[in-house]
């Protein structure tokens, strides 16, 4: 799974957000407020990766359970799913 197309990620007045761009904007309005988690997370996404992957990309780069891990990537895809933001 990866972002779609037409997303990105900006620092706005210190804050990570997500704006949509282009042929994007006519779908998605709004921006979507990220923290620093959200954001490791996200640039993981520009890739094409697996949950699996996201969870060990988590573990590598934050001192987390696994069990902390694997719940807050899962809850963060199905967000990015429900906003249809994967593809």
């Amino acid at each position: 799974m990866k972002i779609k197309d037409g997303f990105m990620l900006r620092k706005v007045g210190g804050q990570n957000v997500v704006v949509a761009v282009g042929k994007a904007s006519l779908e998605f309005n709004g921006i979507i407020r990220l923290n620093d988690t959200g954001k490791f997370l996200w640039e993981q996404l520009k890739n094409d990766i697996t949950e699996e992957q996201l969870i060990t990309a988590m573990l590598d780069a934050f001192d987390i359970d696994r069990e902390t891990a694997e719940k807050d990537v899962a809850e963060f895809v199905v967000r990015l799913k429900g906003a249809n933001l994967l593809g």
